[in-house]
């Protein structure tokens, strides 16, 4: 069962995803915060990021303004699923420290998507 303020970062950090806004999405990390994202030789990725801005600028990148995300449960945890034309194209899992992100996992590889559509 998820707890209701992890729920409400997440809420909060995919409203800024969708929004488009670095800025938002960084307010929302933690100073020490790192990102890790998975291609599996498929998809080209940053591999890890460190740093609130550098992390902020990664995930809006992906994301893009407007785009179809929606909160739903990774691995038993709020999370971010992002789809284009109904396909599934990214999951993003948060660890929630406090009212602020302070992991971000991106599993990008189509093997590992398969599963979500």
């Amino acid at each position: 069962m998820f707890k209701r303020s992890e729920h409400a970062v997440v809420h909060r950090f995919a409203t800024a995803c969708r929004a488009g806004s670095a800025g938002a999405v960084r307010s929302l990390l933690t100073q020490n915060v790192v990102a890790v994202s998975d291609g599996g030789g498929r998809v080209i990725t940053a591999g890890r990021i460190h740093g609130p801005g550098d992390v902020a600028r990664c995930v809006t990148e992906l994301v893009g303004p407007g785009a179809d995300l929606a909160v739903e449960a990774v691995n038993g945890q709020p999370g971010v699923v992002l789809r284009d034309a109904g396909r599934v194209v990214a999951v993003v899992s948060l660890q929630v420290a406090g009212a602020k992100v302070a992991a971000v996992w991106i599993v990008l590889n189509p093997d590992k998507l398969r599963h979500w559509e």
